[in-house]
């Protein structure tokens, strides 16, 4: 989604969800956002850098797994996924 952006907006903004059909607690699913959160926040920048002065783009992470992972292993992929995106900017 590219719109125009003004001096108060963000260049990326950011969705995370998580189903409660995947995590019947919520403490489970509040954790996996967390996780997703705090990836994002220390790689924006592979993203923020990309993104011209024009543009802004929203992106929606969507948890699909039944399972909790460990944090190195969300922010590895999380990683990777902002790569992707990077490339095609």
């Amino acid at each position: 989604m590219e719109t125009a952006r003004t001096e108060d907006d963000v260049p990326v903004q950011v969705l995370v969800s998580v189903s409660k059909r995947h995590f019947k607690h919520a403490v489970d699913r509040n954790r996996v956002k967390r996780q997703v959160r705090e990836a994002y926040r220390h790689h924006k920048q592979i993203l923020t850098e990309k993104v011209q002065q024009e543009q802004t783009l929203a992106i929606a992470f969507i948890w699909l797994a039944d399972e909790l992972h460990e944090s190195a292993i969300v922010e590895k992929s999380v990683r990777k996924l902002l790569g992707k995106v990077a490339e095609r900017l």
